[in-house]
């Protein structure tokens, strides 16, 4: 067993496994580490018909410290199994950390492109892997890239986009500009060994907006994301042609300020050349910090699928004291809708793990009712709605106690005149009677909606302290921590709600059986 260096690592490795399932908060159905910490989804993929799912891993203990690369593998994006960690530091450029990067094909070979730490520095570094991606051999040309663009002071310089176009390789590093705002630097290449710096693709605007508003571009983008949404190539269309083939690009990023991670937007438009021409910047998801740091990939199928990762609402000290920190977000499928925006839904892969259906409705919406039959805090619900102009509805999760000791987490949707804080349609997250632990994050979570003709499609996930929400496309994911145990579900109203549907089911569990901190070796290091 490794000795505990790190000042957090309170709790001696061979125990982190039993505290965290031993944690009623750890969600079931979506995929977490064996135990210790779990960040950035790196090197999402599928591999020869095998989904790979690589991420920033900490067994230590549940707290960030020296990031190894995790591994699991899935063939139905549902139930996954552990896998051998694919890098761990080593003397170099990446001694104190292999941090966030991607998967590419190179001609048959799978290939890591990742950031190295080592200092305060982090660089570009590349790995090969074998045909079955279970073992990684890291190039000796490391730090492919050996620093940021000469000239530039920027505030970070860390993890890649990487794609093929034509003859060459491209990769996009995420950095900022101190004094401007966040950018993507563009690279070519065209062995993945020696990269020829192009320039910034498109820079943010830090200075402009309110920085503590939900669309605060940041002074630093992390993990950036260019991907076409049309059936077309990448950078294959006109500049100045926003959607040839119906379809329009889109650079995500997630916004960053002097170690602050803040949400996650998107920038839609157009990249052709060497840049990318922004048309209108969107809000990825109104869960903000809560889905951070998301990666996506076109499956065989050809579907975009995105993972996010889901920070805690909790304290330090109680992620280390239950022996793990993180969320890896449910597999969502990106498409571009009508308004030009995208759209998320869950995998359709996700119904194989529903249990014992129940199905109310149709009924008009009262003041208040508990949902018979409907109960858990592994649930998935799918509610068929319209609201009247004038009017709002309310569904509590994760309710608990009487009145004297009262949690609820409470979605709440509006159909209103747009008079006041919130606009005319919206959804909002109500976590202010979540938890009896004040400790926790309950602050509120909303965004704008788009309600034609008062018609709402609502998907909600619990899965104990994780919650995935989706109303008419829009996701909201956040973090809940109730203390009593509440698994009561309920509806209300405030004027005329029709309820066309509400389908419940629970969810079964993923990982039945116990995981090891190092998969594939007999003990721990």
């Amino acid at each position: 067993m490794t000795e505990l260096t790190h000042p957090l690592a309170t709790v001696p490795q061979d125990e982190l496994v039993a505290r965290a399932e031993a944690d009623p908060h750890r969600p079931r159905f979506h995929f977490v580490s064996p135990a210790g910490w779990l960040n950035d989804p790196n090197g999402v993929s599928q591999w020869n018909g095998t989904y790979h799912l690589f991420y920033q891993y900490n067994p230590e203990g549940a707290f960030h410290h020296r990031i190894l690369w995790g591994h699991a593998t899935s063939t139905d994006l549902v139930n996954w199994a552990d896998q051998p960690v694919a890098l761990e530091p080593s003397e170099g450029p990446d001694t104190d950390g292999c941090w966030s990067g991607v998967l590419v094909d190179d001609g048959g070979t799978p290939t890591l492109v990742y950031s190295g730490r080592h200092g305060e520095r982090e660089l570009p570094c590349v790995a090969v892997g074998s045909p079955d991606l279970l073992t990684w051999t890291k190039a000796p040309e490391n730090p492919v890239i050996p620093a940021p663009p000469a000239g530039v002071d920027v505030t970070a310089y860390r993890d890649h986009c990487v794609w093929r176009e034509g003859s060459v390789w491209r990769q996009l590093v995420g950095s900022g500009i101190r004094g401007r705002g966040g950018t993507a630097f563009l690279y070519e290449s065209a062995d993945l060994r020696r990269w020829d710096y192009i320039g910034p693709l498109f820079i943010g605007d830090a200075a402009s907006g309110d920085p503590t508003a939900t669309d605060w571009q940041g002074t630093m983008w992390e993990c950036v994301d260019l991907f076409s949404t049309g059936e077309g190539t990448l950078g294959a269309g006109p500049f100045d042609d926003p959607t040839p083939g119906g379809g329009t690009d889109v650079l995500v990023f997630s916004a960053w300020h002097d170690g602050d991670t803040r949400h996650p937007l998107y920038w839609t438009g157009r990249y052709a050349g060497d840049s990318f021409k922004p048309r209108e910047l969107h809000r990825l998801d109104y869960g903000g910090r809560y889905f951070y740091a998301p990666q996506s990939f076109a499956d065989e199928s050809g579907r975009r699928v995105m993972f996010g990762w889901l920070q805690e609402g909790r304290t330090e000290a109680a992620m280390v004291e239950s022996g793990w920190s993180g969320v890896m977000s449910l597999p969502r499928v990106a498409t571009l809708d009508a308004a030009g925006e995208l759209a998320f839904a869950p995998v359709p892969e996700l119904e194989s793990l529903r249990r014992d259906h129940v199905r109310i409705g149709p009924r008009t919406v009262g003041t208040g009712e508990v949902l018979a039959g409907v109960s858990g805090n592994q649930l998935d619900l799918e509610l068929n709605l319209e609201l009247e102009p004038g009017t709002v509805f309310r569904l509590g999760l994760l309710g608990g106690g009487d009145a004297g000791a009262h949690e609820e987490t409470v979605v709440e949707i509006g159909h209103l005149t747009g008079e006041g804080a919130l606009p005319a349609s919206y959804i909002l997250l109500d976590r202010s009677r979540s938890s009896l632990d004040r400790m926790v994050d309950a602050g509120p979570r909303s965004g704008a909606l788009t309600l034609a003709g008062g018609k709402l499609k609502l998907r909600v996930l619990v899965d104990r302290s994780a919650l995935e929400i989706f109303a008419n496309g829009r996701p909201l994911t956040a973090r809940a921590y109730p203390t009593l145990g509440g698994e009561r579900v309920r509806v209300s109203a405030d004027g005329n709600v029709r309820l066309h549907q509400l389908d419940a089911w629970r969810m079964d569990a993923i990982f039945d059986t116990p995981r090891n901190l190092f998969p594939g070796r007999s003990a721990a290091l």
